[in-house]
């Protein structure tokens, strides 16, 4: 059986361009729908540019910490990609 960690980068691998899920979506999609935390953890230790976590949100709105740059870098990349942001989480 995978690893957790090997489970959430596979499911955040899927997100396709233009998209998000949220951080409990991952979670559950990785088999752990509480572990939505640790969903987290694993994601910012995460430098492997071929796992897109600046694709994965808060649940209520907010874009959520990035490790390659902050919230602020997270918020550009997903512009760039067509992902429709709103008040709530600029």
């Amino acid at each position: 059986m995978k690893l957790f960690r090997e489970r959430v980068f596979a499911v955040v691998k899927r997100i396709p361009k233009g998209k998000v899920l949220t951080y409990k979506q991952v979670a559950t999609k990785a088999g752990s729908p509480r572990a939505f935390r640790a969903v987290g953890s694993v994601l910012k230790s995460n430098f492997d540019p071929r796992i897109p976590c600046h694709r994965v949100v808060k649940s209520d709105g907010g874009l959520g910490n990035y490790n390659r740059g902050g919230p602020s870098a997270k918020r550009k990349l997903l512009l760039i990609e067509g992902v429709p942001l709103t008040s709530s989480n600029l």
